[in-house]
This record gives C-alpha cells, sequence and structure tokens, in this order.
C-alpha cells in the first residue's frame, strides 16, 4: 500500500519544479525525495521508477495548454492560440523538448489537447487524415522553434556546473561566430547592421511570422484552385 504522507500528485508537481530548476539531468529519486522531506525509498511507493515520473511530470504540463472552442472564435483564431500556448508551455519547460528524443510520452492530458487539436483542424475543414497532418504540421514548426531555447538552457546550466560564467562563455561564442560570419556577404551585411542582434532579440516575432505562413499554407490547400491561382 502507498504511504499516505505522499499522494502521487504531490510527487508528480515537485518533480515538474525540479524539472524545471534543473532539467533532466538534475531528476533523481533522492533529489526529489529531498524536496519531499522523505525519503527516496517512499517515492517508489507511488512511481515505479524514474521513467515512469518523468513521463507523468511531461503529461501534466499539457493541461496548462488552453482549449478554445473553435465554432465560438473560428478555427484558425483556435489554432493560433492552441500553437501559442504549446510554445510557451515548451519554453516554460525546456526539458520536456529535450526527453521527447528519448521518451515517448503519453497521458491524458496529452491526450485531451490531441484530441481537442484535431477537433479544430476537423472544424476548419481538414477531415481524417488531412487534420492529422496539418495538427503534426503544427506541432513539429511549434517543437522545432522551442528546441533552441531548450538547448540554451540545458548548456546554461552544464557551463555552471562546470563552474563558469554562462554569459562569459555566450558572448565570447557569439563573438567567434561574428568573426566566422563575417567571411560571408549576406551574414556580414546583416551584423554591420545590427539585424542578428534584432532578430536574436526577439524570436517570438518569428515564430508567429512562421506560424501564420503555416497556416497560411494549410488554409490554402483547402482551396486547390486558390492555390494554382
Amino acid at each position: 500500500m502507498p504511504r499516505p504522507t505522499l499522494t502521487r500528485d504531490q510527487i508528480v508537481r515537485t518533480a515538474v519544479e525540479l524539472l524545471d530548476e534543473e532539467g533532466l539531468e538534475g531528476l533523481n529519486m533522492r533529489s526529489l525525495g529531498q524536496r519531499l522531506n522523505s525519503a527516496a525509498t517512499a517515492v517508489y511507493w507511488h512511481v515505479k521508477n524514474k521513467d515512469v515520473l518523468l513521463t507523468l511530470a511531461g503529461d501534466q504540463v499539457w493541461d496548462e495548454i488552453r482549449l478554445p472552442d473553435p465554432d465560438a472564435v473560428g478555427w484558425r483564431t483556435a489554432a493560433t492560440a492552441m500553437a501559442g500556448d504549446l510554445y510557451a508551455m515548451f519554453t516554460r519547460h525546456p526539458w520536456l523538448v529535450q526527453a521527447f528524443a528519448t521518451h515517448l510520452f503519453h497521458g491524458e492530458g496529452k491526450a485531451r489537447h490531441d484530441d481537442h487539436n484535431l477537433a479544430v483542424y476537423e472544424a476548419g475543414g481538414f477531415d481524417g487524415p488531412a487534420a492529422d497532418r496539418a495538427a503534426a504540421a503544427v506541432f513539429t514548426y511549434v517543437l522545432g522553434n522551442a528546441a533552441p531555447a531548450a538547448a540554451t538552457a540545458a548548456l546554461t546550466r552544464r557551463i555552471e556546473r562546470d563552474g563558469q560564467d554562462a554569459e562569459e562563455v555566450f558572448a565570447a561564442t557569439m563573438k567567434e561566430a561574428a568573426e566566422v560570419a563575417g567571411r560571408f556577404p549576406r551574414l556580414r551585411s546583416r551584423i554591420d547592421a545590427g539585424a542578428a542582434g534584432e532578430y536574436a532579440e526577439a524570436p517570438e516575432d518569428t515564430f508567429v511570422f512562421g506560424l501564420a505562413a503555416l497556416l497560411d499554407g494549410l488554409e490554402r490547400s483547402l482551396r486547390p484552385d486558390a492555390a494554382r491561382g
């Protein structure tokens, strides 16, 4: 029988907090037990192992994504809102982006999101496999845009664990990158104009631009005649 001093929900919520602060490499039963003021063995009464715990934590954060009614706001508005919330969720929890490479996430939270997401595209006129493809295309786009933030978070932790200053390391790396880029005309022109810095400082603008372009393309795919025109 599970010990009454802990609940699975409490364990999973604390695991999410630990993952947000320490990343995938920081998740272990001993650290989790310390946060819960409990022995690591007590956690095992509720969660079989670390992989199961990560799956549970990964499923819980899907509840952070709103599920707008496409009949009330329109499919395009609903799809944009869900993609934006998904991007925000991934950047709040960058460990989840990394974990997609090694784990298959499933659970009620993700299933609820996925089911509603398909309903949004079906409301837009995408039927059957077309709805699956549209939803998958947008999901892949969002995941790809969230990957740099996840990589930066993981790299920052690694640099700091090695006793270095992450800002100094990044600044030195960017200086080297700029020197290499300066050998190529188009990159050099953007560096000289300061455009590279503006681009790096506003990744959300690029995300919004790309998402709109992707949805434009999906919308045109419903009207073959318009696409040919």
